[in-house]
């Protein structure tokens, strides 16, 4: 945000177009300086806008009204400053009153007479407060009117950054003029290491690039300003070293002859000249320079323009492309999970049936284990009974042992009665039907035994299916998450 200007025009402020209506005689300057100001600026950069016309007619008007004076070099920079704070008329009447009633007009006057006294008041004050450059100074010839003119006849507009200019102009509508002295002495001291290790013309050059270009950093502008704050300079002070200035050129004119005086006012005046015409050569190299950064810069912008639009091209496409797939996956998302859905029904329902099959399957297990103990204890039971029964026999007791098998029957002999033969015989009989009905039990036995390995065949191919379900399942799932992941994989490499 830019400090505000403090509002000091005048009650009666002329107009800027009536002025402007009369002849100048500094016109073509001020055309030629027209260009030169702050051509990086916005409001000042293109050529017949709006804040070339109005800083025109400004610089116009006030060579007009104050014919004295006229339009000097540099004045344009600071009716700029103005004009980026108010309108034409009020920015032509807070110049005037800087000009008359801020004194900055009497630097223009009597070929420079009283500007030349500020440099011997600067001058002054560095011996006291940085008495170590000023000695630096002396050694290599440096006066104060080489580096100092610009600071004075422009109030720093011309070659520092805007937002240091406005808080120099802020302090010197409170303060007075006496603030460059200030601002001056701050600049020295804040370089002072650097220009004592300088001689003659690296001190000027180091006045005219490197100093500027260090405020541009508002932090380092910023501390600038605050120790210009803090350096205390009193007006009797100030007024002292005038009086010393004017006693020394009294002095030197009674002392010179107006021939050698006269010499000495035209070297002086030819050195300002050449100065002044060396620093309207920089101000149009830095013109050039700017203009040509601009255009660079210019240039550079359309090619990155150019290049963001292409990128933002393609990142709408992939953004397109991006929410394609990302239906495309939602879909196949969402059919993934009515296929696990049913797969997980179809399981949970096999699940089910073979848990059906594996109990039927049990309980027939069952069902069988207790028939055929049953059977088998109801076939121990006959044939302890026949065991009894043929032990109870006398006549069978001799044909069997005691564990039920047959004994050898002894060979008959003749005479003997037929009727143990024929009792053998029935006995023969008995025993071939126990042996049937045993032979028939063992059968139901192995029967029992097949069925019971048929179910267990079956439960086991049961088994078999329910986890061959349950894999085949799972493997499909599976499979289809890694493809899907490995998709979205390879879409994001």
């Amino acid at each position: 945000m830019k400090p505000p200007l403090m509002g000091v025009c005048g009650k009666d402020g002329l107009k800027v177009t009536l002025l402007g209506e009369k002849e100048s005689p500094q016109d073509s300057a001020i055309t030629r300086d027209i260009n030169r100001t702050f051509p990086a600026h916005d409001y000042f950069k293109d050529t017949g806008g709006d804040g070339q016309d109005s800083l025109y007619k400004i610089c116009k008007a006030y060579s007009v009204y104050d014919q004295e004076i006229g339009y000097c070099q540099g004045q344009s920079f600071l009716a700029a400053v103005l004009l980026l704070h108010m309108p034409e008329e009020q920015a032509f009447s807070v110049l005037v009153k800087i000009m008359f009633d801020y004194g900055l007009r009497d630097l223009f006057k009597q070929n420079f007479e009283d500007l030349h006294c500020k440099f011997f008041q600067l001058e002054r004050l560095m011996q006291e407060y940085i008495p170590d450059l000023y000695a630096h100074f002396l050694n290599v010839g440096l006066e104060a009117h080489m580096y100092a003119s610009q600071w004075f006849l422009t109030l720093f507009t011309a070659k520092f950054p805007l937002y240091m200019v406005f808080h120099i102009i802020d302090l010197l509508l409170c303060e007075g003029i006496s603030v460059i002295f200030n601002v001056a002495l701050a600049l020295l001291k804040t370089s002072k290491d650097d220009l004592l290790q300088t001689d003659f013309e690296g001190a000027l050059k180091f006045f005219r690039v490197p100093v500027p270009k260090r405020y541009r950093s508002e932090e380092n502008a910023k501390k600038l300003m605050e120790l210009a704050c803090s350096i205390k300079i009193s007006q009797k002070k100030l007024k002292k070293h005038e009086k010393e200035y004017h006693t020394m050129r009294e002095q030197q004119e009674q002392q010179e002859a107006p021939i050698e005086r006269y010499e000495r006012e035209n070297r002086r005046l030819q050195e300002a000249n050449m100065r002044l015409e060396q620093e309207n050569d920089d101000l149009a190299h830095e013109l050039v320079s700017s203009k040509i950064a601009l255009r660079k810069d210019l240039d550079n912008s359309e090619e990155k323009a150019d290049a963001l639009n292409k990128e933002l091209l393609i990142t709408k496409q992939k953004l397109v492309d991006s929410e394609d797939e990302k239906r495309r996956l939602e879909e196949e998302s969402a059919q993934l999970k009515e296929m696990c859905r049913r797969e997980l029904d179809k399981s949970e329902s096999e699940i089910k049936k073979n848990g059906s099959i594996i109990g039927e399957y049990k309980q027939i297990c069952s069902q069988l284990s207790e028939r055929l103990e049953k059977q088998q204890t109801a076939n121990r039971g006959e044939l302890e009974k026949i065991r009894l029964k043929v032990q109870g026999c006398e006549k069978c007791s001799g044909l069997f042992s005691k564990e039920g098998r047959l004994k050898v029957a002894p060979v008959s002999k003749p005479g003997v009665d037929e009727d143990p033969d024929q009792e053998k015989e029935d006995l023969q009989n008995q025993l071939r039907e126990m042996e049937l009905e045993l032979a028939q039990t063992k059968l139901q036995l192995v029967e029992a035994e097949c069925k019971i390995q048929d179910l267990e065949h079956h439960l086991g191919l049961a088994l078999n299916e329910v986890q061959a379900a349950k894999k085949t399942w799972f493997n499909r799932t599976l499979t289809s998450i890694k493809t899907v992941t490995g998709a979205q994989g390879k879409e994001t490499t």
